[in-house]
C-alpha cells in the first residue's frame, strides 16, 4: 500500500478521526456521504474504504492483474480526506475476499495512525472484515434501505440487524427511514438530506448552458441523479410522447438498468454523469426539474437529496408520489406530486406558468433549515456525547 507521507501529520484536532466504509464511491455521484465526511474533515482526519476493484489474475493466492499482491490505492480529492479503494484480483470466493480485504483495512489503519477513531458505516456488507475493530464508537448512517435495492446480497438483512445492535448512534437519511428503525435501536436520529444552498442558487443566476445542453431546445424538463431501477421509465417515455414539443433532459450515471431498456424518443437526451461543480449550470438551463421515480420497494424509503437541490436553484417540481417527498415537500405545497402520466403532464404544466418570485419565497424559508452544515453540526453533538476526546479520561471529559 503506497500512503502518502501527509497520513502521520498531527491529528487535526482533537476529536477522534472517522475511518469510513462504504458501498458507494468517492468519485462517482456526489450525495450524503461527501457532504457529511467533508464537514467532518474540518476538524479530523477522514478516511474513506471504498468497495473493492475488481482486476483479472491469481485469485487463489491473492495476486493482482500486475502480479502484485492485493494493495490500496489511495487518493487525497480533499483536504484531510483520503479514498483507500482495495484492489482485488477476481473469483475470490466471500471468505476469502473478506481476510483480503481485513489485511488491507488493518495495514491502513497502522499506516495513518490510526488510534483514537470513529467506525462510520454506510454499509452492513463491510462488517465480515471489520468487526474485529475497536473504534471508540461505532455509527450507522443509514441512508438507504439498501435489502430493497435490486440484487442486493441475501445474508444483508442480517448483517444490518448485527450493525444495528453493535452501533452507539444511529442516523437515517429521511423520516420514512426513521421509522423503520426507530424501534430496532435505542438511539436513532432522522437527518434528512440537506442541500449546499449557495452552490445551487448560483443556477438562479442565468449560468453559461454547457455545450451538450444549449444545443437542446426548450422548454426543457430535467432530472439529475442516478439513472437506475428506482425511476419509472414508462412514466417518462409518456411524458415525452404526450408533449414531442417538451425536451426531456436525463442527467447522471446509468447503473443496474439495461441501456437498451431506456426510453429513446428524440425529445429524450442522455447527457450523461456530471461533476457535481456544474450542476447548477445544468439545472439552471431546465424549466421544470423532475423526480419521476417508481414506487415500488426500491423508493419505499428514499427521501431523495436533489428534492432540496433543485428548489434552491429555484425550479418549479414536479414528483411522483415518494412517502417522504410528500410529507416534506408536497403537502406544504413546494413540489406537486402526480403519478399517472395525464396527471404528470398536467403537473408539468401548470409549473411552467409558475410565479417564481411567490415560489422562491417560500422555498428559501424553508431551505435555510436545511443546511449541510447545520446537519453536521447536529450530528457532531449527537457524537460529542457518546465519544470521549483523545487523551481525555471520561472523568475529565
Amino acid at each position: 500500500m503506497d500512503c502518502p507521507p501527509t497520513y502521520l501529520r498531527a491529528r487535526v484536532s482533537s476529536h477522534s478521526d472517522v475511518l469510513c466504509l462504504s458501498h458507494l464511491r468517492w468519485n462517482w455521484v456526489y450525495q450524503r456521504p461527501q457532504h457529511l465526511l467533508t464537514r467532518a474533515a474540518k476538524q479530523r482526519r477522514v478516511f474513506f474504504f471504498e468497495e473493492p476493484v475488481y482486476q483479472n489474475g491469481c485469485a487463489q493466492n491473492g495476486c493482482a492483474q500486475d502480479g502484485g499482491a492485493a494493495r490500496l490505492a489511495i487518493a487525497q480529492p480533499h483536504p484531510n480526506v483520503w479514498v483507500a479503494t482495495p484492489h482485488l484480483p477476481a473469483g475470490l470466493v466471500n471468505g476469502s475476499r473478506d481476510a483480503l480485504l481485513r489485511d488491507l483495512l488493518n495495514g491502513l489503519i497502522e499506516s495513518a495512525g490510526l488510534e483514537d477513531y470513529l467506525s462510520w458505516y454506510y454499509t452492513p456488507m463491510a462488517l465480515p472484515f471489520s468487526r474485529h475493530l475497536q473504534p471508540v464508537a461505532r455509527i450507522y448512517d443509514c441512508m438507504d434501505q439498501l435489502s430493497a435495492f435490486a440484487g442486493a446480497p441475501p445474508e444483508l438483512i442480517d448483517l444490518e440487524r448485527e450493525l444495528l445492535d453493535s452501533s452507539d448512534l444511529v442516523f437515517t437519511g429521511g423520516l420514512s427511514l426513521y421509522e423503520a428503525k426507530r424501534e430496532l435501536h435505542d438511539d436513532v436520529h432522522c437527518f434528512p438530506s440537506g442541500v449546499d444552498v449557495e452552490h445551487f442558487a448560483a443556477a438562479r443566476a442565468g449560468l453559461r448552458q454547457p455545450d451538450d445542453q444549449q444545443a437542446v431546445p426548450g422548454p426543457r424538463l430535467g432530472y439529475c441523479g442516478v439513472i437506475d431501477e428506482r425511476l419509472d421509465l414508462p412514466l417518462l417515455a409518456s411524458l415525452a410522447q404526450a408533449r414531442p414539443r417538451w425536451q426531456v433532459v436525463l442527467v447522471g450515471p446509468v447503473t443496474k438498468v439495461d441501456e437498451a431498456a431506456l426510453p429513446r424518443a428524440a425529445n429524450i437526451h442522455y447527457l450523461g454523469p456530471k461533476r457535481y461543480e456544474d450542476l447548477p449550470a445544468y439545472i439552471g438551463g431546465w424549466d421544470v426539474a423532475l423526480m419521476p421515480f417508481a414506487r415500488n420497494e426500491s423508493t419505499r424509503y428514499i427521501s431523495p437529496t436533489k428534492t432540496p437541490e433543485y428548489l434552491a436553484a429555484g425550479k418549479p417540481v414536479v414528483s411522483t408520489s415518494i412517502r417522504d417527498v410528500v410529507r416534506t415537500y408536497g403537502e406544504p405545497g413546494l413540489v406537486r406530486i402526480a403519478d399517472e402520466p395525464e396527471a404528470f403532464v398536467a403537473a408539468v404544466e401548470e409549473s411552467l406558468l409558475d410565479d417564481p418570485l411567490l415560489r422562491l419565497r417560500r422555498v428559501d424559508a424553508v431551505l435555510r433549515q436545511r443546511s449541510w452544515d447545520k446537519t453536521w453540526s447536529r450530528m457532531q453533538c449527537l457524537i460529542d456525547g457518546v465519544t470521549v476526546a483523545p487523551g481525555l479520561t471520561a472523568e475529565a471529559a
